[in-house]
């Protein structure tokens, strides 16, 4: 994986988790799908609103219609819902969140997509208001726990793309979590705040020793020298008997 600031690619993410079944129906395989659809969508918003995150008004307008529509039937209706989810800005970013645990695999990628897109429209030039609300949410999402393992990788990734330093102290908190650590450690490095680098420089001093190599990593990546633990890209995986030529 590339360590490089803003301009880094995910590494390959572990299969996706196990998702909730939807419940057996007596219909055919079309009408269960719709009919499995559509309790999702509610169950999503009830969550939302239950949570306290989601207002009323916001529930009833925007996040309702776009979560309805995306996990819906209708692929033309749900591709222009996508395109059109930047719209919809940080209100969205919660229901679309647990809209990602769909069991339909198209459909929470679907989500996924959006929003994506709401993240890269928030994260342009002169949108810092947009950007700092859904970071806000981001942050949320990214601290609960009881949160699958795969979502709250995926959202580190999408806070990785407009991340200030307020992102940085929930980001840094899972290092110690040994399923996330990894993808905290990349987005840190990808961050630009100098908070980041204070966070990596902390870390590397206390992490396992096994870790301690992917964090040199980093921090050479943000222009720190780091002596004791070269990069593993480097070690060779193979004997060779290639010698230097005289």
């Amino acid at each position: 994986m590339n360590d490089t600031l803003r301009t880094s690619s995910p590494q390959p993410s572990p299969p996706e988790e196990e998702r909730e079944s939807t419940p057996a129906l007596d219909d055919s395989p079309s009408e269960r799908t719709v009919a499995g659809c559509s309790r999702f969508a509610s169950r999503v918003m009830l969550l939302a609103a239950a949570e306290g995150t989601v207002s009323a008004a916001e529930g009833a307008k925007q996040p309702e219609e776009l979560v309805a529509t995306l996990t819906g039937t209708d692929e033309a209706a749900a591709a222009a819902a996508c395109d059109a989810a930047p719209e919809y800005g940080a209100a969205a970013v919660r229901p679309l969140a647990l809209a990602m645990a769909n069991p339909d695999f198209e459909v929470a990628r679907r989500c996924k997509r959006a929003l994506y897109r709401i993240v890269r429209q928030a994260g342009r030039p002169g949108a810092k208001t947009e950007a700092a609300a859904v970071e806000a949410k981001l942050v949320t999402l990214i601290s609960e726990g009881e949160r699958a393992v795969q979502l709250r990788r995926d959202l580190l990734w999408m806070l990785s793309e407009i991340g200030s330093a307020r992102a940085v102290p929930p980001v840094a908190a899972l290092l110690a979590d040994k399923e996330l650590r990894e993808d905290a450690r990349c987005v840190l490095t990808r961050l630009p705040s100098p908070k980041a680098l204070v966070a990596l420089r902390k870390a590397f001093k206390t992490a396992p020793e096994d870790f301690r190599f992917a964090l040199a990593d980093s921090l050479r990546a943000r222009g720190e020298k780091v002596e004791g633990y070269p990069s593993r890209k480097l070690v060779a995986t193979k004997q060779t008997t290639v010698t230097p030529k005289k």
